[in-house]
């Protein structure tokens, strides 16, 4: 990562501005547009956030804004409430545990990170899903899911690049 390019770290940088993008992406691809009768793809624009944010900087208010993230996904799509809120919570839980082991790493073993709390989330959402609503999710939608919200890393890693050494405190 390049020290060069870190920018100041207020929370309206790092969390704001960041949050907003994320649930306009989410508004702009949940738009009904079909094509040759396929609609936009649905990846979780959130995930990028929950690996980035537990990577740049433990804060309390990553989570947070997680968890309001969250319910912003519920009430958009649909979903049971909590449901997207707790699988990004636990996303950010694996990234924050082990960011230890990413400091220093190349963008490879960081990407196989983000692709493991990608996993992680969809994956305690299937469970969540499947025990609201006493029948399984559609697995290949899910699985789709989990392929477009993975290509999703080099924002991720964009964003990490960005703020990772604007925090003093962590140089």
């Amino acid at each position: 990562m390049s020290r060069a390019g870190a920018h100041n770290l207020t929370p309206w940088r790092w969390l704001g501005l960041p949050a907003l993008a994320a649930m306009l992406a989410t508004l702009l691809f949940g738009a009904p547009l079909r094509m040759f009768g396929i609609g936009l793809p649905e990846p979780l624009f959130p995930m990028v956030l929950a690996f980035s944010w537990a990577v740049i900087r433990p804060s309390i208010l990553g989570p947070l804004t997680l968890f309001f993230i969250g319910l912003f996904q519920d009430l958009f799509w649909g979903g049971p409430l909590g449901l997207w809120a707790v699988a990004l919570l636990c996303a950010y839980g694996l990234a924050l545990g082990g960011r230890s082991l990413m400091a220093g790493q190349g963008g490879a073993v960081m990407g196989a990170w983000y692709g493991a709390a990608c996993c992680l989330a969809l994956g305690v959402a299937y469970l969540f899903a499947t025990i609201v609503s006493h029948q399984q999710p559609n697995l290949l939608g899910v699985i789709w899911q989990f392929l477009w919200t993975a290509a999703l890393y080099p924002v991720a890693y964009k964003l990490i690049d960005r703020f990772e050494d604007a925090d003093i405190r962590f140089r």
